[in-house]
């Protein structure tokens, strides 16, 4: 990734201004510089999706689409016809999953047999982490890093780093350990800390964002912006651009 100002905006973060507005808001990301947009939705109206991307020249290398419900062939399906490459769970239930060993094997199990079906259309499968996954802890360990010891070897990881750090854990510690197998990063820029969210770590309550995507930058394919703000959102979007370009061009 050095060198590469390829970044990505989480649909989510557009959320408000998504269904008949999908569109133009397309066409805003693209002038504001984004090359990809990373959608949530994928099969609900697949051909709006098609048209928006197609109209505004973004691209979606990543989805979060939940492989593990019913709706798994159809999400796959939807990721051909959008040229959608890495579909990736975004979230899961902590209480189902992560409050024993027992569950995150089924959780394990069940990525990798989704990872099977998906690889036969050139998909790959990957897991998005929230909080909860580091603060839960299994046989002494954070739950997060069993998942990933029993996951195979071929399904990805999208590190949030936001929410990695709001469960204890640095990004600068945690990306070094996982290795290869991160292949995106959530991040999100901002120049003042909210108060109203949890402390992250950082001294200053800021994650060290350059240091953190440097230092993953041979193996990383993708930086995704998410943005939750009551300030203008396209604002917001724009700032995180310019920010995330300096990093990666410096």
């Amino acid at each position: 990734m050095p060198g590469d100002v390829n970044i990505a905006v989480q649909l989510f973060s557009v959320r408000d201004h998504l269904g008949p507005e999908l569109g133009e808001t397309c066409k805003q990301l693209a002038q504001i510089g984004y090359s990809h947009i990373e959608p949530y939705d994928i099969i609900g109206d697949t051909p709006a999706l098609r048209r928006a991307m197609d109209d505004s020249g973004l691209r979606a290398a990543s989805a979060h689409a939940n492989v593990l419900t019913d709706n798994r062939d159809r999400m796959i399906e939807a990721a051909g016809q959008l040229g959608i490459g890495t579909l990736i769970v975004p979230w899961v239930e902590a209480a189902r999953y992560y409050d024993d060993r027992a569950g995150i094997e089924e959780l394990a199990a069940g990525i990798n047999a989704a990872a099977r079906v998906a690889a036969d259309h050139g998909i790959r499968i990957g897991y998005h982490n929230h909080e909860f996954e580091f603060d839960h802890r299994v046989d002494g360990r954070p739950g997060y890093e069993l998942l990933v010891d029993l996951l195979d070897d071929d399904v990805i990881l999208q590190v949030d780093c936001f929410w990695a750090s709001v469960g204890g854990t640095d990004p600068l510690d945690l990306l070094p350990r996982l290795g290869k197998r991160v292949r995106y990063l959530h991040v999100a820029y901002s120049p003042v800390p909210d108060p109203t969210k949890p402390p992250l770590l950082g001294g200053d309550g800021t994650l060290h964002l350059p240091e953190i995507i440097r230092g993953s930058a041979d193996n990383v394919e993708m930086c995704v912006v998410e943005v939750v703000t009551e300030r203008p959102i396209f604002d917001a979007l724009r700032e995180n651009y310019e920010y995330f370009r300096g990093v990666l061009v410096a």
